[in-house]
């Protein structure tokens, strides 16, 4: 049976699985230079995404649709066909009404293409717990596997997933929404605002905020006045904390007053550490790993009280998993025997994870087939514009070019990456050796100077390079450079000392495998700096045409061709 899985809110877009079988995840950000989180906005418009891989609306058997902001239900306003409805679906996670994430919280219908479909909707959280399970290598094998959820509307929450792919819940870890996170940056640092927000107002700031801190130093009299804040404003046993818990239920930033709170609690921060006459960046490293500790501590101490003693496997899903430094730490907690974040751990994969909801019919969520590489092909280019040249290309004679130029390219090729990670099918490749060569990403991609450049490594070579350098094929995790190799590859490495590494071997990508294989040989180097290929604000583009017509690299390879501006020189 044909399945589809929609997500119409933050980085919409649809899956489609074919029995077990991942066939696509569109997300609409990624079509036509669209901007980072869009909406599907227009429900007709998946019917052409679905005619692209040969699909019609008469194909798909089941529709699933994804819930939000709310604690009963989330009301999600689209457009059909150019009139404007909107959908009942289900709440943002479970609650006493909606018990159960493995089940439909919510069911309707609604014209797509002119027809009328039936679709269940299940909590939002569900999305996230699902979509990272079902990919992860536990399901493949049968294992049960913790579950941990932080999402920016929601409390961090924990689910037991048994070797039968049933859901348990065991409820929240702690009483603070994600978006915490980035909210810090509205009082220190380059992103203070006078104006607070009310809800999510800036998706892109936590990732800016975790480059920004290798500025500052966390120091223990600012983790201690957070440490005490916390207490008094979510865990005391006061008046104020009562009436925030039976107010606030972690149910998504539009669907209740959760940041006004919150902008308490960091005020009340704020006046404090404004008497240690404290730098901003230390401010901001010091809430980095207070967060971090508080996160480590309080879900060990959860998974150990609710299941016991003994190490358990542990999927780890919403936007809060995109933090490498969280991730890496909670990795190595003895409670965690092994780890797995897909590359899509935001809500760029949360229709993976409604449609695998759905195809499981309530008997328990079952592993999928999937690959990195599903989103939308490549749009086709015509000819090279004028000063453009055009030539064929092979992989090695890339690796080639780049080492004997020392300038990058703009990598496109096959499908494009899921999730907001680009991992070499939509990415700017360039010599590691000069650490000038950030600065000039940086400077092309319109970044700020403290923001890093990710390696991508050959898998064999990156416990030599990196620590741990363990396989990490969808940068997700945090590694040191070691000494010896600071001074050879400066340009991917952080201002700490680490870098976002992207490990690469034959099977997960014979492309940029050859490429690297290539480099390493002229070179002695097994390492290329990565970055995503885009314009400032969109996502990845989806043809040559943008990145010529972008005009800030002379090269670009896609394909097996390579489009070099006429001025450049090899």
């Amino acid at each position: 049976m044909i399945t589809a899985g929609l997500k119409l809110t933050q980085s919409g877009g649809i899956a489609l699985l074919d029995n077990d079988r991942l066939v696509f995840n569109i997300e609409m950000q990624k079509i036509a230079n669209g901007a980072r989180y869009s909406n599907v906005d227009e429900l007709d418009d998946l019917v052409t995404i679905m005619s692209r891989f040969g699909f019609g609306l008469g194909d798909v058997g089941r529709w699933a649709v994804d819930g939000w902001d709310g604690a009963t239900n989330g009301h999600v306003p689209v457009l059909t066909g150019g009139t404007r409805c909107e959908l009942l679906v289900a709440p943002y996670r479970e609650t006493d009404r909606v018990p159960d994430p493995g089940l439909p919280g919510s069911s309707g219908q609604v014209v797509i293409g002119g027809q009328t479909v039936d679709y269940e909707s299940y909590v939002h959280v569900a999305g996230h717990l699902a979509s990272a399970y079902c990919t992860s290598p536990f399901a493949r094998r049968g294992e049960p596997s913790m579950v941990l959820v932080w999402d920016g509307g929601c409390f961090p929450r924990l689910y037991c997933v048994d070797a039968d792919g049933r859901i348990e819940p065991g409820g929240e870890a702690f009483p603070l929404i994600g978006h915490t996170y980035s909210m810090t940056s509205q009082y220190w640092g380059p992103f203070k605002r006078q104006h607070k927000s009310s809800h999510v107002d800036d998706l892109s700031v936590a990732g800016k905020m975790m480059a920004y801190i290798a500025l500052g130093t966390a120091r223990e009299e600012i983790k201690s006045v957070f440490r005490e804040e916390f207490y008094e404003y979510f865990e005391a046993d006061s008046p104020r904390v009562r009436a925030y818990r039976r107010t606030i239920i972690g149910c998504g930033s539009t669907g209740e007053k959760s940041h006004a709170y919150v902008h308490e609690f960091l005020t009340a921060v704020q006046q404090r550490t404004a008497s240690l006459g404290v730098a901003d960046e230390d401010v901001l490293a010091s809430v980095h790993v207070f967060l971090e500790e508080l996160l480590i501590d309080r879900v060990t101490r959860k998974i150990q009280a609710w299941k016991g003693g003994g190490a358990w496997n542990l999927c780890f899903a919403g936007g809060c998993a995109l933090n490498i430094k969280w991730n890496s730490a909670l990795r190595s907690h003895p409670t965690i025997k092994a780890m797995w974040v897909p590359p899509f751990p935001d809500d760029s994969g949360v229709a993976i994870g409604t449609a695998c909801l759905t195809a499981a019919d309530g008997k328990g969520l079952r592993p999928i087939h999937w690959g990195t590489r599903l989103g939308p092909e490549l749009e086709p280019t015509a000819d090279a514009p004028r000063g453009w040249s055009t030539s064929p290309c092979t992989p090695e004679e890339l690796a080639r070019i780049l080492h004997s130029t020392g300038k990058p390219a703009v990598v496109l090729h096959g499908r494009a990456e899921l999730g907001p990670r680009a991992l070499g099918g939509r990415s700017i490749l360039a010599p590691a050796v000069d650490g000038t060569m950030k600065k000039l990403l940086n400077d092309v991609k319109g970044r700020e100077h403290y923001r890093p450049v990710a390696p991508i490594c050959l898998e064999e070579h990156a416990p030599t390079i990196f620590d741990p350098g363990t396989p990490d094929p969808h940068m997700l995790f945090e590694h040191w450079v070691r000494p010896e190799w600071i001074d050879r590859i400066p340009a991917i490495m952080h201002l700490d000392g680490t870098a976002r590494l992207q490990t690469v071997n034959e099977t997960d990508d014979p492309n940029l495998h050859a490429i690297l294989r290539e480099y390493y040989r002229c070179s002695g180097i097994p390492v290329l700096c990565n970055t995503s290929a885009n314009y400032h604000g969109r996502s990845f583009f989806p043809d040559v045409a943008s990145a010529i017509e972008w005009g800030q690299i002379d090269r670009v390879w896609s394909e097996g061709v390579l489009y070099q501006r006429d001025t450049a020189s090899i």
